[in-house]
């Protein structure tokens, strides 16, 4: 952990109140373009704390402008805001009151600490130029970073470079980490259905046993990494759920796996897709099934623009001290879709570390709750940037 962590008085002071929000939107969640309590929540601090702000952007989405002083230059901060379908398993005072949605992924923090940071910009904040605070919907999957982009977010908020940060946990408190160029994964989601021939559990010479044949497929994807794949190359899949049947004598009629498919490089992800579509065919087709297979191309791979990067490594050691930095950071093999975001403006996503003691939850885990301790280092970390990124010129 960094400690002491250099942290601004008028986001120390307000930390109570910033703690309250976060917890809030906690026991909230709202999955992917069903944020509307949320982004009404958002749009309702915004425009108290004097920012312009516009709703509909990616369905449910919220931009906030404020521009001071004479200078030319715009900035994109970007927060999301959605959760995940998984059961809270934490029982904090303020878990999920929504059955089978939590924020599994610390959105709930991203998206107090922007605010936090816009409350000191719109009172405090020193800068000159145009400020563009992205409260972002449906990263989870759906690609809401793409749908505010087609829905004209850089033509209607001009960005002269867009900032993004995510918390982390496994890495200490405090410490902050770039990488230039690629720094996570592309990432696409498969969907199989197995079409067998149902029957009854004792007949089973009389079936095609979509079970059994979904099994054979869970077996046969790991060997696409295995012997398709250069091993100096990346590349990820897993197969995150399989259902088939619902009793014990009835033999399944159909069977369906979700599969998640990782890479860097862009010929790796291409190779997947075609070694994947072509092995659960034939493999279905020898034990006697058919299948159906819809492949999503979601998410590219990120790519952080390199002087962005130096920029904010220069606002982290400048502002938090070179310890603050995380040295020689490797690309993750998570995705984000703000890649879309940096394929239309340059910029960077960073990371933060959220904790690393003993016993804390990674993300996506039902006993995750991000922590509130990260709140005032990711508010600091947001005002610092936009101030020095806005400074008078």
């Amino acid at each position: 952990m960094v400690s002491p962590l250099p942290l601004l008085p008028g986001i120390l002071d307000q930390r109570d109140e910033d703690v309250a929000m976060r917890r809030h939107l906690h026991a909230h969640p709202e999955l992917g373009l069903h944020e509307f309590q949320t982004s009404d929540f958002v749009a309702e601090k915004l425009a108290g704390f004097g920012y312009q702000v516009h709703r509909g952007l990616g369905v449910t989405g919220v931009v906030a402008t404020l521009a001071k002083g004479t200078g030319k230059r715009s900035v994109g901060l970007r927060a999301d805001m959605d959760a995940l379908p998984i059961q809270e398993t934490t029982g904090l005072p303020y878990a999920s009151q929504h059955p089978g949605r939590m924020h599994a992924c610390g959105h709930d923090g991203h998206t107090a600490a922007l605010l936090a940071a816009a409350r000191y910009l719109a009172r405090q904040g020193s800068f000159s130029g145009t400020l563009n605070l992205l409260f972002q919907p449906a990263e989870e999957g759906l690609g809401g970073a793409r749908m505010m982009i087609e829905d004209g977010l850089f033509e209607r908020f001009p960005c002269d470079a867009v900032f993004g940060l995510h918390n982390f946990p496994g890495y200490p408190l405090g410490r902050f980490g770039v990488r230039p160029g690629l720094f996570m994964a592309s990432s696409d989601t498969v969907l199989i259905t197995v079409h067998g021939r149902g029957g009854h559990g004792s007949a089973p010479h009389r079936c095609v046993d979509a079970a059994l044949v979904a099994a054979y497929l869970v077996v046969a994807l790991q060997t696409v990494v295995a012997r398709n794949v250069d091993p100096r190359q990346m590349a990820v899949v897993s197969v995150g759920s399989l259902h088939a049947g619902n009793v014990s004598n009835v033999i399944a009629e159909t069977a369906d796996l979700q599969v998640t498919v990782r890479a860097y490089a862009p010929e790796v992800r291409s190779l997947l897709r075609e070694r994947i579509t072509s092995l659960v065919q034939g493999q279905a087709r020898a034990l006697g099934a058919e299948v159906t297979i819809d492949y999503q191309w979601r998410y590219p791979a990120l790519h952080n623009d390199p002087g962005m990067v130096e920029f904010a490594r220069q606002v982290v050691c400048g502002r938090f001290g070179e310890e603050a930095l995380v040295q020689d950071l490797e690309p993750q093999t998570g995705s984000e879709d703000f890649a879309f975001m940096l394929e239309a403006c340059p910029g960077c996503m960073a990371i933060v570390g959220g904790g690393d003691e003993p016993g804390r939850c990674g993300l996506h885990n039902p006993g995750y709750d991000f922590n509130d301790a990260l709140l005032p280092v990711a508010a600091s970390y947001w005002v610092h940037l936009a101030e020095a990124f806005l400074a008078e010129r």
